[in-house]
């Protein structure tokens, strides 16, 4: 029965999906936008509205996330195979996907919040799938950060409530008194639904849950939700300075590739990457190129979903540990993994003429010829290299290190995975090129000096030499003068999941353990709580003493009166 499900909905997710993109490049071409307006009820001369809007850019995104779905169904198909909970799987992993569709197609903050709120708690009940203590507090952390990003959404909602309507589309041409309060909540509910510093911590915690949904989630739906909704709000942020903003992103983006560079934990490694992405999405949408970013966005789902499924097989042909250190020599036992791997690999990294480079090296480009400053720049070039290195690592220790551990553990390649990981191999390679000449009406040809051309391929042989070197240095770690103390400050995001956590709750558990003593275990307690309590425990023994012992009692009683009557 779950394997008959599982390809019914594989394969209407993908015939929705092929449709809805072949829709977006029609309405590309011929420049359409529809709107479906559903009127909920009227409040004050504002419409509570179901708004489904139909344009080229969410067009293309929802066939996007309907085409990765539809593999990563069919891969969980396999993937999930001996668990006993499939359906109840799959129903979750069908409602994120619908949450993620009224997210994109909705230009209204009203019904954003739908997909937005059930994007957060969705991923809340997956992440918490495998119900072990990780999982409850990595759950725990990504529905308490994103709940910070819904508030803002809701004070958005009511900001707009004095406007007349909640159409982000008719608000984002001109100034007026709150546009810069709500310019900040757009912000806020971006960088917490994005992960963005410092918000960081709870993307890489994510990875507890299953490796089919963090393909979906760390590719084009959850974390991607942010950058969308700054897409759609470009015009707000142009009217604004958001260099701070800019800055944060560079940061996020260097920060998560440093990282990645010290990770064991190949689900967070790829995580870090995807952190990374997001952080190059954003800064180059705070630039003052909303159409490049949502290029990359594009561009980055489906290989990133691609070493997602990989990583997810590896980690099943070696008894379920993701630890990098015990693997090795995969390349000699999983050769279409490997290949699909090592193609989404050279995607992350931008080589010519595969999905990644076409969007990364357009971006390089613009930001180069961009008037900022000497830091952002830098910080954009070491970034790009911090890719090349961590992936370059991550291959050594996978494929090419000697076999490890847990390496003699292996099971066969099954064909649906590999079916899903070739499809996405396909779009790996094709879908930057063809992208490229479609949403570009012109190609951009940038004339610049031999030396801004051949830094990004100095960066390429650069960040190899610096991952090889990087996977030896744990081996001899023991002779570095201090390198445990800035393994572990880089490897743990500069304290982000410390800060996030124990910083943020250390206070309030401080003042509640006082609370407990002044009030709980203090006379206030024993004298006003428990004494109507005290009180009723007494009478009720009394009550009993007198049932039990009633003829005793009464006989006694009886006694005492002719003694006192007699006296008298």
């Amino acid at each position: 029965m779950f394997l008959s499900l599982y390809f019914y909905i594989f394969f209407y997710l993908l015939i929705f999906g092929f449709g809805f993109y072949f829709l977006g490049l029609y309405f590309l071409s011929f420049d359409f936008i529809y709107i479906f307006d559903w009127e909920i009820f009227s409040l004050n001369s504002s419409s509570v509205v179901m708004t489904l809007l139909f344009d080229w850019m969410s067009m293309l995104f929802v066939g996007s996330v309907f085409l990765i779905s539809s593999m990563v169904v069919l891969y969980s198909d396999s993937y999930m195979e001996s668990d006993p909970y499939k359906l109840r799987f799959l129903i979750l992993v069908l409602l994120f996907i619908i949450s993620m569709f009224f997210m994109i197609m909705s230009p209204n903050l009203i019904s954003i919040l739908l997909g937005w709120d059930g994007l957060g708690l969705v991923s809340y009940c997956l992440v918490i799938y495998y119900q072990t203590f990780n999982s409850f507090n990595a759950g725990m952390l990504t529905v308490l950060m994103n709940r910070l990003g819904d508030v803002s959404i809701l004070l958005g909602i009511g900001m707009l409530f004095n406007s007349g309507s909640w159409y982000f589309m008719y608000y984002g041409f001109y100034y007026y008194s709150w546009s810069y309060m709500f310019f900040l909540l757009i912000i806020i509910a971006s960088f917490t639904k994005s992960a963005q510093i410092p918000f960081s911590s709870w993307l890489p915690a994510a990875m507890a849950a299953p490796t089919p949904v963090s393909a979906l989630v760390h590719s084009s739906t959850l974390v991607t939700a942010g950058v969308y909704l700054l897409i759609r709000f470009n015009n707000l942020l142009f009217l604004f300075d958001s260099s701070l903003f800019l800055l944060i992103s560079v940061l996020t983006m260097f920060m998560s590739g440093l990282s990645a560079c010290f990770e064991y934990d190949i689900k967070k490694i790829i995580a870090l990457s995807t952190l990374s992405q997001l952080g190059l999405m954003m800064s180059i949408l705070f630039l003052g190129y909303p159409i490049l970013s949502f290029f990359h966005l594009l561009s980055h789902a489906f290989f990133k979903a691609l070493l997602f499924l990989c990583a997810g097989l590896i980690i099943h042909c070696v008894n379920d540990s993701q630890d990098i250190r015990y693997m090795g020599g995969v390349i000699k036992m999983l050769p279409f993994t490997v290949t699909c791997f090592g193609i989404s690999n050279f995607s992350l990294c931008g080589l010519p003429f595969l999905s990644g480079f076409y969007s990364k090296d357009m971006i390089l480009e613009f930001m180069s010829l961009n008037s900022f400053n000497l830091f952002i720049c830098f910080m954009f070039y070491v970034s790009i290299g911090l890719t090349i290195c961590y992936s370059f690592r991550l291959c050594y220790f996978v494929l090419f290190i000697n076999v490890n551990l847990l390496s003699v553990s292996f099971f066969d390649e099954d064909f649906t995975m590999i079916f899903s990981m070739i499809f996405l191999c396909l779009m790996s390679i094709l879908k930057g090129s063809f992208l490229c000449w479609l949403i570009f009406p012109s190609p951009d040809v940038l004339i610049m000096p031999l030396l801004f051309k051949l830094v990004p391929v100095m960066l390429i042989f650069l960040g190899c030499w610096v991952g090889f070197e990087i996977s030896k240095v744990y081996y001899y770690s023991i002779y570095l003068f201090n390198f445990y103390l800035f393994n572990f400050f880089t490897g743990l995001m500069w304290f982000m999941p410390f800060l996030s956590c124990y910083v943020s709750s250390f206070n309030g558990l401080k003042l509640s353990i006082n609370y407990i003593y002044v009030i709980e275990f203090g006379w206030g307690e024993f004298l006003i709580s428990k004494l109507s309590c005290m009180m009723f425990i007494y009478f009720s023994k009394m009550n009993l003493i007198f049932q039990n012992n009633n003829i005793k009692i009464m006989s006694g009683l009886f006694f005492m009166f002719i003694f006192l009557f007699i006296l008298i």
